[in-house]
């Protein structure tokens, strides 16, 4: 269910705007996703664990929350970011 620092790292540095960059919202956005999805796998298989749900759901807004900062403050980062996850809207 938690993600590994490996992992992580590369996230980082796929995402990072530039050397050092861990806060920026491209680089959130994709580590949320990641732990999404493996929240999203944990909760197929215990449909019944109501902690985990919660954790997804506040996981699920805190990114939905910054791609809207992002796409009102560049719609063209918005727009790569979104086409690179692969997810909708």
């Amino acid at each position: 269910m938690s993600m590994l620092p490996e992992r992580k790292n590369t996230l980082i540095k796929e995402y990072a705007t530039k050397e050092g960059d861990t806060g920026s919202p491209e680089v959130q956005v994709a580590v949320l996703t990641e732990h999404i999805l493996n929240l999203t796998e944990h909760m197929k298989e215990h449909k019944k664990d109501v902690h985990s749900r919660r954790g997804l759901l506040m996981k699920v807004n805190k990114r939905r929350k910054l791609l809207d900062y992002l796409k009102r403050k560049d719609e063209n980062r918005y727009q790569t970011l979104i086409k690179s996850l692969g997810l909708r809207r």
